[in-house]
């Protein structure tokens, strides 16, 4: 049922029941009015006929028959056009318009009564009379106008207004609130056409100058764009898959083959000297290393294109960068590692992805960074420009050349001879991206080895629009306009 056609119904029905309400409620007070008129008039005749009462009431007691019967018209005369009736102890008397004798008086009437009887309704007042000795009691009758002709017609107009009210304001009322819905109705066929799946189209954002229905256009505007926003991390989500499951087959045939002939080796010549069995199995587990160490870093990129804002926080970079260069003292006990950072610097970012940012700069210095002695030499650093946080990372290696600089950050770039897998210079600036900060590679302080330095801002912002480092290396995190499709002589993985 439309909106419309609910509110007439209502009003329909509302009005005529004001309608009544309001008409008994006028005809109540209108009785009430000439109730209290005609209550005033019946006191004043009956105060002005008393004397006459009680000199008829010592007449007929002392048995002056004339004598009664000219106060009895005096009695009438005075009355004028109000019935009288008097009650004494032996007699009754009464003249002019009043009940008949079949309707029962009250005992008293010190107040107007009403009186019914004979289809009549009358206001009754009584006042008692004592003369010589002899009490009786002074009726005086009106009829009730309040019960008039004048009246009953009234109470059926009222009736007749009430049931005219009905249609006339239920229509009255449709024709409205059709008019008022009209900007909704107008809403409703801009959005009905619209499939989210299948076009890019909204509604526009047209005034209508009503209030609830341009918030409702806004609400419907809203839940389109988050709509849209979940479509677009959806097919987000299903490229990063679709691209780990490519690259994860391209990556893997390799090793996967060259394991797959090791272990036909090992079958096929169960003699084999030791020393050939021995190269195979070192082969099979630098195999077993690279492909597990390939799949943790596909899924710590395809862990940075799913992250959503609400994992991002206040996090310590001091607290991260220490526990990053205990773990690789661990991992490294001849490399001598250097932390110089100060407590308190904090940014907002994503915490697990802030630890594999130093974690691969740190794996890639002990990887690269060693100097002709074989000895690794790594300087952490931290320190705060502006609202800015700039972590630096410097070995003593053979350093990056300028032209490569930029493409060392690409996905599966390794040199000749490498064992990593591609992509731990590519997870730094994937996290450097998500993190709305930059990552740069220079010489060394001194010229010897290579400088890596991120740069992160304290209060973060919005995540990237478009996140695709696993489905193919975005570049916002460098340097804006190089050109990453330069190849280098020099792996870092």
């Amino acid at each position: 049922m439309r909106l419309s056609t609910r509110i007439g119904i209502a009003v329909g029905c509302t009005v005529p029941l004001l309608v009544a309400a309001s008409g008994w409620l006028l005809l109540h007070l209108v009785a009430r009015d000439l109730h209290r008129v005609e209550d005033d008039h019946l006191a004043q005749r009956a105060a002005a006929v008393a004397p006459d009462a009680r000199a008829l009431l010592r007449a007929t007691e002392n048995g002056r028959p004339k004598a009664a019967d000219t106060r009895e018209r005096r009695l009438f005369t005075a009355a004028l056009d109000v019935g009288v009736r008097v009650v004494g102890p032996d007699a009754t008397f009464s003249g002019g318009p009043q009940p008949g004798p079949l309707v029962h008086l009250p005992a008293r009437a010190g107040r107007p009564v009403t009186l019914r009887g004979g289809g009549r309704s009358w206001r009754a007042l009584s006042r008692p009379v004592q003369a010589a000795g002899v009490s009786g009691t002074l009726w005086v009758f009106s009829p009730d106008t309040a019960d008039r002709a004048q009246l009953r017609a009234v109470r059926r107009r009222v009736a007749f207004t009430a049931l005219l009210a009905a249609p006339v304001s239920g229509l009255l009322a449709w024709g409205l609130a059709a008019g008022a819905s009209a900007p909704l109705r107008r809403l409703t066929r801009r959005t009905a056409g619209l499939d989210p799946r299948t076009t890019a189209a909204r509604p526009d954002q047209r005034p209508t100058g009503v209030t609830e229905v341009d918030e409702l256009a806004a609400t419907v505007r809203t839940v389109l764009a988050r709509y849209d926003e979940q479509t677009a991390r959806t097919t987000e989500a299903l490229d990063t898959a679709r691209s780990f499951s490519s690259a994860a087959a391209h990556e893997l045939r390799t090793p996967l083959m060259s394991m797959g002939t090791n272990l036909d080796i090992l079958a096929d010549h169960p003699e084999l000297p030791e020393p050939d069995r021995s190269e195979v199995l070192t082969d099979l587990r630098r195999e077993h290393t690279r492909l597990l160490g390939l799949l943790v870093m596909l899924r710590e990129l395809g862990r940075g294109d799913l992250v959503e804002a609400e994992a991002f926080g206040a996090v310590d970079v001091c607290e991260a960068a220490d526990a990053a260069v205990a773990d690789a003292r661990r991992r490294a006990p001849d490399a001598e590692i250097a932390l110089d950072a100060p407590p308190g610097l904090t940014v907002h970012g994503w915490e697990p992805g802030l630890r594999l940012l130093l974690d691969n700069l740190l794996a890639n210095a002990l990887a690269h960074g060693r100097d002709a002695a074989g000895r690794a030499r790594i300087a952490v650093g931290l320190r705060c420009a502006g609202d800015q946080v700039v972590i630096t990372v410097d070995d003593h290696g053979g350093g990056v050349p300028p032209e490569a600089r930029e493409a060392v950050f690409e996905r599966f770039r390794r040199g000749p001879g490498s064992a990593g897998s591609g992509l731990g210079l590519t997870l730094v600036a994937q996290q450097a991206a998500l993190h709305r900060g930059s990552v740069t590679v220079t010489d060394a302080p001194g010229g010897t080895g290579a400088r890596f330095e991120v740069r992160l801002p304290s209060a973060g912002g919005a995540l990237p629009e478009r996140r695709d480092w696993l489905i193919g290396t975005a570049g916002t995190a460098r340097t804006a306009g190089a050109n990453r499709s330069q190849s280098f002589p020099k792996d870092r993985p």
